[in-house]
């Protein structure tokens, strides 16, 4: 990993009309990124502890992944072009000679965060990326008080 980066956890996530939004951060900054609701839903999964009646594919993939005797090491948000964020699977492999080889893969920010969260891999976003997105840590703070519906009313205006 040659890009300079900074490891986050997702802090929330919080069903939209659209899906959901992801909060990701650390102590210094949160930002957020949107996700359709099946991705949300595993997500929010995998934090809690819920295991489905049937393997959802996140579930899948890594049970392929576990078969072909490889593993998650991390994931990487590493761009953010157009609105559009970009990441980064890094997978680590090893064959019965015990020998290691690590392989990248492009991968949509949802995909990768909600492997990392089902594996227990780190999460970075990319220095580039990081210095490029909004601090969201008082919306985060406000709606953790309040409640998702104290954004919604700060934007309308009083009669």
């Amino acid at each position: 990993m040659s890009a300079r980066v900074v490891e986050v956890q997702v802090r929330a996530i919080v069903p939209t009309s659209g899906g959901c939004a992801v909060f990701v951060g650390n102590e210094d900054k949160v930002f957020v990124f949107f996700v359709d609701q099946s991705v949300g839903t595993a997500i929010a999964m995998s934090m809690q502890g819920t295991q489905p009646e049937r393997p959802l594919t996140h579930d899948l993939i890594a049970r392929i992944l576990r078969a072909l005797g490889a593993k998650i090491e991390k994931v990487i948000i590493n761009a953010l072009k157009g609105g559009t964020f970009f990441g980064r699977l890094i997978l680590s492999e090893e064959n019965e000679l015990q020998q290691k080889r690590m392989i990248e893969v492009d991968a949509r920010p949802s995909d990768c965060v909600a492997m990392a969260v089902q594996q227990r891999a780190a999460i970075f976003v990319s220095l580039d990326v990081w210095d490029k997105v909004e601090d969201m840590s008082e919306v985060l703070r406000r709606m953790q008080e309040n409640g998702p519906q104290a954004e919604e009313s700060d934007d309308k205006e009083e009669p």
